[in-house]
């Protein structure tokens, strides 16, 4: 119960999300470069980082290798209550506070409102929706 209220979820909930989709559309956000900001990548790939540790792309690469992003789907899953984009903290702690994100992440904002393209991606993902061709 303590883990929803603070928007992680069990390991379990990667099992009712789609990893297809992340992979294809929620993962490469993760190495965007937003205008004013680092990529997720920059902070969530260094081992400090416990909650949201992405792995770390190999020199010369330009993405994930699949059992690479298979770790990472296992540890952003935890993240997600699916099915509720409000309580996840991967939705909330990128999000501006006037938006309704939280006030405690400390890795700037990358999404000003809910309406931002990517941030739709993201909540597309948490509320488990199948991905659409061309979109």
């Amino acid at each position: 119960m303590t883990a929803l209220l603070l928007g992680i979820a069990s390991p379990a909930a990667a099992q009712s999300l789609d990893y297809e989709f992340f992979k294809a559309r929620v993962e490469p956000i993760f190495l965007e470069k937003r205008p004013g900001h680092v990529r997720c990548y920059v902070c969530h790939a260094d081992r400090s980082n416990n909650s949201f540790r992405l792995e770390k792309i190999a020199s010369g690469d330009k993405f994930w290798t699949e059992e690479q992003s298979r770790r990472n789907f296992e540890v952003v899953s935890r993240l997600v209550v699916p099915g509720d984009p409000g309580k996840s903290l991967l939705l909330l702690q990128p999000l501006a506070p006037e938006a309704g994100g939280n006030a405690f992440h400390t890795g700037g904002r990358q999404f000003a409102s809910k309406n931002d393209p990517e941030w739709k991606i993201l909540a597309r993902w948490v509320n488990r929706q199948a991905a659409r061709p061309g979109k």
